[in-house]
């Protein structure tokens, strides 16, 4: 995708040469990249916006640490509202949290949450980028999240986007506190404290200086006064479920403050907009919504006024206690650029002086019924800026003194010159000709664009780049539409180097707790840049105004919008299994390799499996022939044990097509109705030798819930799974079945089962086992067959290395078919378990013990109770995240629980 290249504006030390990519806003870069705006950022509505931008040089930044953590009504009301750059600096992509929408776990699950955040910036209007940090799973502690991703790796990440952003005025959403809920959530308050600090300092990570990231010393920095509820007990640490005594850290003066903290500027974010018809928070709740896997679609914006309170915790200017706004003391008119550069007089005030003239000319220029009036004074203004750019160029300010105007000033470009695009109606529209999600490398296509003016401007051209910067564009033909539309079809041919479009960062495993960069050209960015970009230039009045189209697809998603041209591999493969368990002394098993071509014609050429020593594949080769774009092919090997141990064995699946290796896959992430992100992996199955054993001859009923890969499991074990549909559940006969076993959160994934839950309780009395994995709140509800509290805040243990206690090795569940002991909790990912039970009846028997640090003894993790002929079991111990990761001791309790009704000792279950 081509960028503007801000930073080479600027005369640089030679050593600062600018990665293209940090330099355009990423909202520009991400409204190309759609077919069409918001009907909010269109015509009228979002012209009057664009000009509240263009009088004001205001900015903030919000950090959060994972997506829908952000402030979404004081970003709308400062960007849409006040007219400020407004942006977001989200640690982590949320893949660490539960995903309601899709099967999608661990880092597909933040790419589609990094696709429903850019959405919702939509409708915030704001800049977003992210560090390298990955969401580990729920974190108690500030310490704890901070052990696992490092202070320095994560203060470089927040550093660096605010050097990128280069905000007047820092904002977290969180404290750095107890009260924030979660210890991400208290990293992320602590470090927009100490990256105000830290930005400016030219010692601080001069690596950053000499990619051409020079120091930025923001004004101000504020936080949002907590969320829970500070009462006579102290603060409530929803983490630990414990109170607190009133205390807060002031990372900036390094000082502890006894006592409710003051609120030093309130965010009136109810108050309605006139231009666009509603609130700041209701436009912003519109983009929450976006938000679809974390955030249920029917949540709806609070009605009536709806104010919130900010504590600063350090200012660069003079500031009273009681502030209108974050930028009261800062000088946020369009002159005080020039406090960039303090000693220059000669110029550089007064030219600005002018350029605020003409944005406010503008404004008085605006006519909500004839928006083209406006375009005579952004022409004027575009124009005074771009010969102020040059003036700034060729004058002797300092390099830093130049770097700083020049990118603001940059931003006003860009801002008069998408305000004159609207006021002008210029369309432009870049499809891919014929139809086809992707492109491959050595591929040759047609890209149509079109490109019109509603008011009097002329095309000037239309230029097709790429991201990489290589000219694709090999012809091109122009024509004129009978709507007086100019239509260009741009030949092009994809080089044989280009890369597919995957994501730039990527770690080795889900225990990895950060992401490594692929391309560190792109650090900071929301994802991988579309491939092609259309730009059309027009002329109007001598000034050039440009617009910009990332080149979509010719086919069209669930929500009738078209998706961006990506670059695919030319063959791709997956495997299956992922993950294969084996139990000692191992049998023959299947790997099948998935191959798809997207060439045309027919791709030939060989696959094969790398065994590793005490594995044997056969055949050794293979070969495959695809006939056509699109086509897949399967090809199956045969794995058998040869000296198999009690480890785990890498098996890679690698091909060669056209004289070139492949090893990974491209497989699409999301759900219908969001833009989807594509996925590559290494196509690699890990092979689990391990010592159990399993009943014989099982029979399993799966009732999936929100999505796991636990049936996969229980097939590795020798059992014969059926996924039970809803008919199944209410009516099938369920006495078949050695045990039924729920997924996690069934109870809110699947209403039936309220239905069938009696069911399900008489055939247990039959003679049944039934064991229910963890379940949120929607369980709380006495399902089983007898009481249990699980509460609406359940309890968890999130330290994996936790101590697991069995405080009764003799259960049943412990001694058949394997002998489970406490090296069976050893090497856990992510954390032990949640929605711990609470409390529960005296039928049920307990039989482990678990806690974090700092927590009270955890019991119910695991809980059994006999019933009629049957058995009942609730084990909130998260083994379907165990299982995906290939932890033998997961595997071995659960051959365990399913084997259940087939334990010559389960009648001695104690309680």
């Amino acid at each position: 995708m081509r960028v503007l290249t801000l930073l080479a504006l600027c005369t640089l030390p030679a050593a600062a040469a600018a990665p293209a990519a940090l330099n355009e806003l990423p909202s520009r870069l991400e409204e190309a990249s759609h077919a069409s705006p918001l009907p909010i950022d269109t015509g009228a509505k979002g012209l009057e916006q664009l000009l509240r931008k263009l009088r004001t040089r205001a900015s903030v930044m919000n950090i959060v640490a994972h997506p829908d953590d952000e402030d979404g009504g004081m970003l709308t009301l400062e960007s849409r509202g006040h007219g400020a750059r407004a942006g977001i600096m989200t640690l982590t992509r949320g893949e660490g949290g539960q995903n309601i929408m899709s099967a999608d776990a661990w880092d597909e699950l933040g790419l589609l949450r990094t696709e429903e955040l850019l959405a919702a910036d939509r409708y915030y209007n704001a800049d977003q980028y992210f560090g390298t940090e990955a969401d580990f799973g729920f974190s108690k502690t500030l310490e704890e999240a901070m052990r696992q991703w490092t202070h320095d790796r994560v203060l470089r990440d927040v550093v660096r986007a605010v050097r990128m952003y280069r905000p007047l005025v820092l904002t977290s959403t969180f404290i750095g506190a107890l009260t924030d809920g979660h210890g991400h959530h208290q990293v992320s308050g602590e470090m927009a404290q100490e990256a105000f600090l830290a930005a400016g300092n030219p010692n601080l990570f001069p690596d950053q200086i000499r990619e051409g990231l020079l120091p930025w010393q923001p004004l101000k920095v504020y936080a949002r006064m907590p969320f829970f509820s500070i009462t006579e007990k102290g603060m409530y640490d929803y983490a630990t479920q414990k109170w607190q005594p009133v205390r807060f850290h002031d990372y900036v003066a390094n000082k502890d403050i006894n006592g409710t903290l003051s609120t030093n500027v309130v965010e009136h974010e109810g108050v309605i907009d006139s231009a666009l018809g509603a609130t700041y928070t209701q436009i912003a709740f519109q983009g929450l919504r976006q938000q679809k896997s974390q955030i249920p679609g029917t949540i709806t914006a609070p009605s009536g006024t709806h104010d919130v309170g900010y504590h600063r915790f350090g200012t660069k200017v003079p500031a009273h206690d009681d502030e209108q706004s974050f930028f009261d003391g800062i000088d946020i008119t369009l002159p005080g650029i020039a406090t960039l550069a303090p000693d220059e007089h000669s110029f550089l005030k007064q030219d600005l002086e002018n350029l605020q003239l003409l944005a406010d000319r503008t404004q008085k220029a605006f006519d909500a019924a004839a928006p083209e009036k406006t375009a005579p004074a952004l022409s004027d203004g575009l124009r005074a800026v771009n010969a102020l750019i040059a003036k700034v160029q060729a004058c002797q300010l300092s390099d830093a003194e130049k770097f700083a105007v020049v990118y603001e000033l940059h931003v006003k470009q860009q801002q008069f010159n998408d305000a004159l695009a609207l006021a002008l109606k210029l369309n432009l529209s870049a499809t891919s000709q014929p139809d086809g999600s992707f492109i491959v490398p050595g591929q040759t296509l047609t890209v149509e664009t079109a490109a019109s003016a509603g008011v009097a401007a002329k095309l000037d051209k239309v230029d097709l780049t790429s991201s990489s910067g290589a000219n694709w564009v090999r012809s091109r033909e122009t024509r004129t539409a009978a709507s007086g539309a100019t239509i260009a079809a741009l030949h092009i041919q994809v080089p044989q180097d280009a890369q597919p479009t995957v994501p730039y960062f990527r770690r080795t495993s889900v225990a990895q707790p950060y992401y490594d960069l692929v391309i560190p050209a792109y650090a900071g960015m929301p994802r991988t840049p579309y491939p092609l970009t259309a730009r059309a230039t027009f002329l109007y009045e001598g000034v050039h105004v440009t617009v910009d189209r990332v080149v979509q697809t010719a086919s069209v998603n669930a929500k009738s919008e078209s998706e961006p041209l990506v670059i695919a591999p030319q063959v791709a493969v997956e495997v299956t299994p992922l993950i294969r368990y084996e139990s000692l002394p191992g049998r023959a098993f299947a790997i099948t390799a998935h191959l798809r071509s997207d060439v045309a014609g027919t791709a030939a050429g060989t696959i094969k499996l790398t065994a590793p020593s005490g594995l044997a594949v056969a055949p050794p080769q293979a070969p495959f022939a695809i006939k056509e774009r699109g086509g897949q092919q399967d090809v199956g090997f045969e794995v058998r044990p040869a000296g198999l141990a009690a480890k785990t064995y890498m098996v890679p699946a690698k091909g060669v097509y056209g004289g070139k290796p492949f090893d990974s896959s491209f497989h699409p992430v999301g759900y219908s109705g969001l833009r989807t992100a594509y996925e590559s992996k290494p196509a690699v199955t890990r092979v689990v030798g391990v010592e159990a054993r399993v009943a014989p001859n099982l029979k399993i009923g799966y009732v999936m819930g929100t999505g796991d890969n636990v049936a996969a499991a229980l097939e590795n074990l020798g059992a014969t799974v059926h996924l039970l549909t809803d008919d199944e559940l209410k009516g099938a006969d369920l006495t078949q079945y050695d045990a039924i076993v729920l997924g996690i959160r069934t109870y809110a994934a699947r209403d039936v089962l309220k239905q069938a839950n009696d069911r399900l309780l008489e055939y247990v009395k039959q003679g049944g086992v039934v064991i229910v994995q963890y379940n949120s709140a929607q369980y709380d509800h006495n399902f089983g067959p007898y009481a249990y509290s699980l509460t609406s805040d359940p309890a968890r243990v999130v330290e994996e290395r936790a101590e697991v206690k069995i405080v009764d090795p003799s259960s049943p569940i412990f001694t058949w078919p394997n002998q489970i002991t406490e090296r069976d909790f050893e090497n856990w990912v992510e954390e032990r378990g949640h929605s711990f039970m609470k409390s529960w009846d005296a039928h049920y028997s307990a039989p482990t013990e678990t806690h974090d640090a700092g927590q009270e003894l955890q019991r119910g993790g695991l809980l059994v109770a006999d019933y009629g002929k049957g058995s009942y079991v609730y084990v909130a111990y998260a083994l379907y995240r165990q299982l995906d990761e290939g932890v033998p001791g997961a595997y071995r309790l659960l051959a365990n629980l399913v084997s259940l009704k087939q334990n010559p000792n389960r009648a001695t279950v104690k309680r």
